[in-house]
């Protein structure tokens, strides 16, 4: 093969493996079931959610469970289908049925119960467009049903994904359903909002601290508080938007306390560990992510002989293919007979404005605001060991920082079950939504909140931890 076809043909597979990295946008849900969206009481104390999905009409409780009724094929009426979780096989744990949806009814039987009528939630909706730099952003206020006064204010800030927060976020059901408002919008270039897609840390903050004050323009004097709460790449903008605005408080859901370089770094020592490798692979492998660390933060301008080197080094070892993290596979793929300027060509046009250099403790030492930190023990995804040591260095410097730990789960705080191709990701933890809209309400960690490890903010009068706790907390960093 000449040059030039050598050239063409690893211009098109790098830029097949980076679209493929893309999440694609997904379909639309027949319009019959997409209306059913919303939150629904299906008798005291239990809230469904429910919202559009690609596999389905997505359902989510306050207890944690959810699943996806199936509507191939399905016709209104029809009684719908839905397994545990992410499961693609297995036992039926919920079935329901719509009647149209100007009727607003709904009947649903879960696993362990009776059939029941379900009735939608008063919750009140208002959607919304507003400015950000010149952007124009979609959001949507839900408040809760009949609120005598001001509430708590959540504005929420999701993760890297280019989906819908507005039409996929069921905490916009299950905080208002527990007295706390929410603000959700989509992220720019994604979905409803207009603007170019970015992973730009410093630009999303921006639009978040705009949606901030959006919705205290829409609802004057109705909030008795208000802050944000990020999950996974919002661990990172909401901390730096509360650090631009008059925040509260601020919630990060298994995000970092490390920049987004360490994350494909971890991740690919987990991923090592999980095959067996021992502490010689994985300090070789260490060197290899730091060679792909240093091109990828300087926008492929720097780094390449530092990845020849570790080529040279261990590119014959049977772990060195092995490797995939967010981004390291990917670059070790890149043939090395590939000119620098084709690479930064690449690069520059699959660059999405990464925050690589953000330093994210900085900004978390400023903040005198309540921050609440909550952790999957077994996240793959975003690896936390370091991040609970400077989690825990932010409260042994007295800041009011509390921590909450939930085990047996992975990213997104999902339990989950060991399958053939990977983790299974089933339900929520009991007492994790619930615990989210207590500490909202009241800053602080009280109480026992299902199996969640604890960890509250230190003070001048517990200094030290119960025995029995920092037991449980050293038990799960032997498994981080």
């Amino acid at each position: 093969m000449s040059a030039p076809a050598r050239l063409a043909l690893a211009l098109a597979v790098l830029l097949m493996a980076a679209a493929c990295s893309r999440a694609p946008q997904q379909p639309a849900l027949p319009e019959a079931f997409a209306c059913q969206a919303g939150a629904w009481s299906a008798g005291p104390g239990t809230v469904v959610s429910l919202l559009p999905g690609s596999d389905g009409l997505r359902w989510r409780l306050l207890d944690g469970r959810g699943g996806s009724f199936d509507v191939a094929g399905k016709a209104p009426g029809d009684t719908l289908q839905s397994l545990e979780g992410w499961r693609s096989s297995g036992p039926v744990v919920a079935t329901a049925s719509f009647a149209p949806c100007a009727e607003a009814r709904m009947r649903i039987q879960l696993a362990d119960g009776p059939a029941v009528d379900a009735a939608r939630l008063p919750l009140v909706q208002r959607e919304t467009r507003f400015a950000s730099d010149g952007v124009e952003l979609r959001g949507r206020l839900v408040l809760p049903a009949d609120s005598a006064g001001p509430v708590p204010l959540a504005v929420l800030v999701h993760g890297s994904g280019r989906q819908s927060g507005v039409d996929g976020f069921a905490l916009q059901h299950l905080l208002p359903a527990q007295g706390v408002a929410v603000f959700v919008y989509d992220k720019r270039g994604t979905a409803g909002s207009d603007g170019a897609y970015t992973q730009d840390f410093h630009v999303l903050a921006g639009d978040a601290v705009a949606a901030l004050a959006h919705a205290r323009q829409l609802h004057p004097g109705g909030f008795s508080r208000a802050g944000f709460v990020g999950s996974s790449q919002g661990g990172w903008v909401a901390p730096l938007a509360a650090s631009r605005s008059d925040a509260d408080y601020v919630v990060s859901l298994y995000g970092l306390a490390e920049n987004a370089l360490a994350e494909d770094r971890e991740q690919v020592l987990n991923e090592l560990r999980a095959l067996g490798y021992g502490d010689e692979v994985l300090a070789g492998a260490r060197e290899v992510t730091d060679a792909t660390a240093l091109l990828m933060a300087s926008g492929f301008t720097r780094g390449f002989d530092e990845l020849r080197a570790v080529q040279a080094r261990y590119g014959e070892e049977p772990w060195f293919d092995r490797m995939q993290g967010e981004y390291t596979g990917q670059v070790l793929r890149l043939p090395a007979w590939t000119p620098q300027w084709l690479a930064r060509s690449i690069a520059a046009r699959q660059d999405l404005g990464t925050s690589w250099d953000y330093e994210p403790m900085p900004v978390l030492q400023s903040l005198d605001i309540p921050q609440l930190w909550v952790v999957a023990a077994d996240d793959m995804e975003a690896p936390n060991v370091e991040t609970l040591r400077r989690i825990r260095s932010l409260q042994a410097a007295m800041q009011p920082v509390d921590l909450a730990i939930f085990p047996g789960t992975d990213h997104g705080i999902f339990e989950y079950e060991e399958g053939e191709d990977g983790r299974i990701m089933l339900r929520n933890p009991a007492g994790y939504f619930p615990m989210l809209a207590a500490w909202i309400q009241a800053p602080g960690l009280r109480g026992d909140h299902g199996r969640a490890i604890i960890e509250p903010a230190r003070t001048a009068r517990a200094m030290a931890l119960p025995g029995p706790v920092e037991a449980s907390l050293q038990a799960s960093d032997r498994t981080d």
